[in-house]
């Protein structure tokens, strides 16, 4: 790690959250300035790389300077006064918690807008896709970095338009009905969550998530923190999204072009868990005791359901979409994010965060993979696949068939890969749950947790079998295998879900100090 002066790290904190804005801005112009390209569309991309690429580059320097000898102390922080009258401040800062989604956003936006630069998903103009993205990078960035719960809404609403009309002007069939669909959901919830944040701040006389955290619930009633964890806890659960409350998320996967499905899985998703654990656990943790057996029995339910939405759409003879498969599949793994931080321990909501970023990681791969399969067979359907594919996809394109038969076994839980880690140390959480909580239905849950790895190996690996495995037909027609900008903007994601499953370490030694802290009363 390198030694860098605070005010710097102040800066590349702000720069982060404040320069995809301007970036923006800068696409909209005539032409971006300093860019130039064989066209003005060209020109745009090139703008959205640039931009992305530099806002990854202050996030890895930011994560160098972090002081991770004291991850559960806030760093970088900016705190100025915004609304006197309402004592709301633009307050910034990162812990443990929050760095690893702050790169991550940073990396899949910038990977995102890579693959775009190469493969524009068609649509109107460039100018506006480029500006949505950056404006919808800046929200979720803002969102895992902002520290006062007004700010937390403005950045948690904030994503809300660019993603709508992502899917509904560059998406596929029925894009207009699922961005309706999508956007619907999440502002009927977000308007439950603020009545709760509004609650928090005028009964406990401030909006700081420092301060609030820090009192840990004492200047709350415990019927003030019941009806508050419900408000928020709702609007959350839409945006994670939980069981029942998903029906949005498979319409607006299908929907959705491919690096807009990568950002729904990758970062979105995200934000609603992280509320769960840096509002509800420190600032309510009364009301949310009160709601942790509803909320895991709601996450084992997500878990086996979307198991078998998976199981039905991927068998033989069903008119299965692979891209709407993954959605699903996304349930199942939030529900296991869930159930961690629904234990209150640490040992849970480690395993809660570890599952974030590794669902980011694998789930992100997988909507490349299964974009690019699209822009070869002109399909998503299981059926048309195994038919162009002659299911021998190991044959025919040896790359693409080997990458996704690993984003499959990553997502199934494989040890040694990242996605094995958040899963096991939430069904250890649920195993060992925080006093109050009642064991013996705890264990339920983990043992309907732990059948869902059951099923999710049992489709994941259906779908390989499908489309990867069988002899080559001899007249079976050619399928590009990977290409060079796919190669540059997968290889960080398969890079990264290796370390991660191996060295596990690197990422809970980051989050376990700031877990134990905020579970003890507050980030300080």
């Amino acid at each position: 790690m390198i030694d860098i002066n605070e005010s710097v790290m102040q800066f590349l904190l702000a720069l982060i959250v404040v320069g995809p804005l301007l970036g923006a801005a800068a696409a909209l112009l005539p032409a971006p300035p300093g860019l130039k390209g064989r066209s003005p569309e060209q020109a745009v991309l090139r703008h959205g790389v640039t931009v992305t690429g530099v806002i990854l580059i202050a996030a890895i320097v930011l994560a160098l300077g972090f002081d991770h000898d004291h991850p559960s102390k806030m760093q970088a922080g900016t705190d100025i006064s915004w609304i006197p009258a309402l004592d709301v401040r633009i307050h910034l800062g990162i812990d443990g918690i929050s760095l690893p989604l702050l790169v991550l956003t940073a990396l899949l936006t910038f990977l995102c807008a890579l693959y775009s630069y190469f493969k524009m998903p068609a649509g109107p103009s460039p100018k506006a896709f480029v500006a949505l993205l950056l404006v919808l990078e800046s929200g979720t960035l803002a969102t895992f970095a902002v520290l006062d719960l007004i700010l937390f809404f403005l950045a948690f609403e904030m994503v809300l338009i660019p993603m709508y009309f992502l899917i509904a002007r560059w998406g596929g069939e029925q894009r207009t009905q699922a961005a309706w669909r999508f956007i619907l959901f999440t502002l009927l919830g977000s308007v439950v969550m603020l009545l709760g944040l509004l609650l928090i701040g005028i009964r406990a006389g401030t909006f700081d998530m420092v301060a609030l955290a820090t009192d840990n619930g004492r200047s709350l009633t415990t019927s003030v923190q019941v009806i508050a964890v419900l408000a928020i806890g709702i609007g959350l659960a839409v945006k994670t999204p939980m069981w029942p409350l998903h029906s949005w998320l498979p319409d607006a996967h299908t929907a959705a072009p491919t690096v807009g499905s990568v950002l729904l899985a990758g970062v979105l998703l995200k934000m609603g868990t992280y509320g769960f654990v840096r509002i509800l656990l420190p600032i309510a943790p009364d009301g949310f005791r009160t709601f942790a057996p509803y909320l895991a029995a709601f996450a084992v339910v997500g878990i086996v359901y979307g198991s078998l939405a998976c199981l039905a759409l991927a068998k033989q003879g069903a008119k299965g979409d692979l891209k709407r498969l993954i959605a699903y599949s996304s349930v199942g793994h939030m529900g296991f994010v869930l159930l961690g931080i629904s234990t209150m321990t640490p040992t849970g909501v480690n395993g809660a965060l570890f599952a974030n970023i590794a669902h980011g990681l694998i789930t992100g791969l997988l909507f490349f993979l299964v974009g690019a399969l699209k822009d070869r067979t002109g399909s998503t359907d299981l059926d048309t696949l195994a038919e162009e594919t002659g299911a021998a996809l190991y044959g025919k394109a040896p790359r693409l068939g080997g990458l996704l038969a690993f984003a499959a076994v990553a997502s199934l839980g494989l040890p040694g890969l990242a996605g094995f880690w958040g899963e096991m140390l939430a069904l250890f959480g649920a195993f060992n749950p925080a006093d109050g909580l009642n064991r013996p239905a705890f264990l339920t849950f983990m043992a309907i947790g732990a059948f869902g790895t059951l099923l999710t190996a049992a489709y994941m690996l259906i779908v390989v079998r499908r489309v990867c495995m069988g002899a080559v037909p001899q007249e079976a027609p050619k399928l590009a295998d990977v290409h060079t900008y796919e190669f540059a903007a997968w290889t960080p994601l398969v890079a990264l879900t290796v370390v991660a499953g191996l060295w596990p370490k690197a990422l809970l030694g980051l989050t376990d100090p700031a877990v134990q802290q905020l579970l003890a009363g507050g980030t300080r």
